[in-house]
């Protein structure tokens, strides 16, 4: 699986959202080796903390969950080519990208 997250500034977040939705995440899924695809967008008040100190900040966080066949689906030219947020790269505040492989022996997991 690779989960991405970022947070875009809000004066973009109704544009960004369209192009998400209408072009990044259909063309992610013509990427060979990229199986499916969710998005899941919070908003509101989101607990952090930096080193002990906790804080609640209102914010929005976008959140996409690909299921690939393998990590080699991030590396194709397919995906290199439409990987990248285009005009909105410097609205984005925060991003995280991480590829989580899962367990094969059916247990779901840890």
């Amino acid at each position: 699986m690779l989960i991405v997250t970022a947070e875009v500034d809000p004066e973009v977040e109704a544009d960004w959202n369209r192009w998400y939705d209408d072009v990044h995440l259909p063309d992610a899924l013509l990427c060979p080796g990229v199986l499916s695809r969710r998005r899941f967008v919070s908003k509101g008040p989101i607990s952090e903390s930096d080193r002990g100190a906790r804080c609640a900040l209102g914010k929005t966080l976008c959140t996409t969950i690909y299921q690939l066949a393998s990590p080699a689906a991030v590396s194709t030219p397919e995906f290199t080519a439409m990987r990248g947020w285009g005009r909105f790269t410097p609205n984005v505040r925060s991003q995280t990208r991480v590829i989580v492989a899962l367990a094969q022996d059916g247990s779901g997991g840890g």
